[in-house]
Protein backbone atom coordinates (compact mmCIF):
# COMPACT_ATOMS: atom_id res chain seq x y z
CA UNK A 1 0.00 0.00 0.00
CA UNK A 2 1.35 3.21 -0.93
CA UNK A 3 2.08 6.00 1.75
CA UNK A 4 -0.81 8.71 1.64
CA UNK A 5 2.00 11.03 1.59
CA UNK A 6 3.63 10.07 -1.77
CA UNK A 7 -0.13 10.68 -3.30
CA UNK A 8 1.14 14.21 -5.38
CA UNK A 9 -3.00 15.42 -4.72
CA UNK A 10 -2.76 14.61 -1.15
CA UNK A 11 0.09 16.75 -1.08
CA UNK A 12 -1.26 19.55 -2.64
CA UNK A 13 -4.52 19.62 -0.79
CA UNK A 14 -1.99 19.44 2.93
CA UNK A 15 -0.71 22.89 1.37
CA UNK A 16 -4.05 23.99 0.61
CA UNK A 17 -5.01 23.26 4.40
CA UNK A 18 -2.32 25.26 5.62
CA UNK A 19 -2.69 28.32 3.35
CA UNK A 20 -6.35 28.30 4.67
CA UNK A 21 -5.37 27.79 8.04
CA UNK A 22 -3.32 31.00 7.43
CA UNK A 23 -5.52 33.12 5.22
CA UNK A 24 -8.39 32.87 8.03
CA UNK A 25 -6.41 33.41 11.05
CA UNK A 26 -6.67 37.22 10.14
CA UNK A 27 -10.91 36.82 10.21
CA UNK A 28 -12.48 38.51 12.68
CA UNK A 29 -13.35 37.16 15.53
CA UNK A 30 -17.04 36.96 15.21
CA UNK A 31 -16.45 34.44 12.28
CA UNK A 32 -14.67 31.64 14.62
CA UNK A 33 -17.38 29.60 14.52
CA UNK A 34 -18.90 30.93 11.53
CA UNK A 35 -16.83 31.20 8.03
CA UNK A 36 -13.76 30.52 9.48
CA UNK A 37 -14.26 27.12 11.13
CA UNK A 38 -16.89 26.27 7.95
CA UNK A 39 -13.55 27.30 5.76
CA UNK A 40 -11.03 25.42 7.85
CA UNK A 41 -13.30 22.21 7.87
CA UNK A 42 -13.87 21.67 4.23
CA UNK A 43 -10.25 22.41 3.72
CA UNK A 44 -9.13 19.87 6.22
CA UNK A 45 -11.78 17.20 5.01
CA UNK A 46 -9.78 16.68 1.24
CA UNK A 47 -6.30 15.50 2.34
CA UNK A 48 -8.34 13.45 5.48
CA UNK A 49 -10.55 12.28 2.55
CA UNK A 50 -7.74 11.28 0.45
CA UNK A 51 -5.84 9.34 3.72
CA UNK A 52 -9.00 7.53 4.57
CA UNK A 53 -9.90 6.24 0.92
CA UNK A 54 -6.22 5.00 0.98
CA UNK A 55 -6.45 3.32 3.98
CA UNK A 56 -10.34 1.44 2.83
CA UNK A 57 -7.81 -0.75 0.20
CA UNK A 58 -9.67 -1.33 -2.38
CA UNK A 59 -9.88 1.15 -5.45
CA UNK A 60 -13.95 1.62 -5.81
CA UNK A 61 -13.69 2.26 -1.88
CA UNK A 62 -10.82 4.85 -2.50
CA UNK A 63 -12.47 6.39 -5.51
CA UNK A 64 -15.49 6.81 -3.61
CA UNK A 65 -13.64 8.93 -0.57
CA UNK A 66 -11.85 10.88 -3.27
CA UNK A 67 -15.58 12.32 -4.67
CA UNK A 68 -16.22 12.78 -1.22
CA UNK A 69 -12.61 15.00 -1.33
CA UNK A 70 -13.96 16.92 -4.55
CA UNK A 71 -16.76 17.95 -2.88
CA UNK A 72 -15.20 19.00 -0.04
CA UNK A 73 -12.57 21.49 -2.54
CA UNK A 74 -15.88 22.68 -4.23
CA UNK A 75 -17.46 23.78 -1.42
CA UNK A 76 -14.48 25.64 -0.34
CA UNK A 77 -14.21 26.83 -3.60
CA UNK A 78 -17.70 28.66 -2.96
CA UNK A 79 -16.60 29.73 0.81
CA UNK A 80 -13.70 31.83 -0.91
CA UNK A 81 -15.83 33.10 -2.83
CA UNK A 82 -18.15 33.80 -0.24
CA UNK A 83 -15.11 34.98 1.96
CA UNK A 84 -14.06 37.67 -0.94
CA UNK A 85 -17.43 39.09 -1.40
CA UNK A 86 -17.69 39.69 2.70
CA UNK A 87 -14.24 41.51 2.03
CA UNK A 88 -12.76 39.19 4.27
CA UNK A 89 -9.99 38.24 1.87
CA UNK A 90 -8.33 40.37 -0.69
CA UNK A 91 -8.56 39.93 -4.07
CA UNK A 92 -5.11 38.67 -4.81
CA UNK A 93 -5.62 36.37 -1.48
CA UNK A 94 -8.57 35.05 -3.24
CA UNK A 95 -7.05 34.33 -6.39
CA UNK A 96 -4.28 32.86 -5.33
CA UNK A 97 -6.47 29.92 -2.97
CA UNK A 98 -9.44 29.50 -5.67
CA UNK A 99 -6.27 28.80 -8.37
CA UNK A 100 -4.63 25.67 -5.49
CA UNK A 101 -8.38 24.73 -5.21
CA UNK A 102 -9.06 24.26 -9.02
CA UNK A 103 -5.79 22.75 -9.00
CA UNK A 104 -6.76 20.01 -6.26
CA UNK A 105 -10.08 18.97 -8.30
CA UNK A 106 -8.02 18.46 -11.54
CA UNK A 107 -5.87 16.20 -9.86
CA UNK A 108 -8.48 14.52 -7.75
CA UNK A 109 -10.72 14.17 -11.11
CA UNK A 110 -7.98 12.53 -13.07
CA UNK A 111 -7.21 10.29 -10.31
CA UNK A 112 -10.85 9.44 -9.90
CA UNK A 113 -11.09 8.45 -13.99
CA UNK A 114 -7.61 6.83 -13.56
CA UNK A 115 -9.50 4.73 -10.81
CA UNK A 116 -12.44 4.31 -12.85
CA UNK A 117 -10.27 3.13 -16.03
CA UNK A 118 -8.92 0.74 -14.04
CA UNK A 119 -11.76 -0.90 -12.79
Amino acid sequence: MQDFRKIRVWQKAHQLTLDIYDATSDFPQSERYGLTSQMRRSAVSVPANIVEGRARGGDAEFRRFLQIAFGSAAELEYLLLLARDLSLLNADRHRHTTQLVEEVKRMLATFIKKLKAES
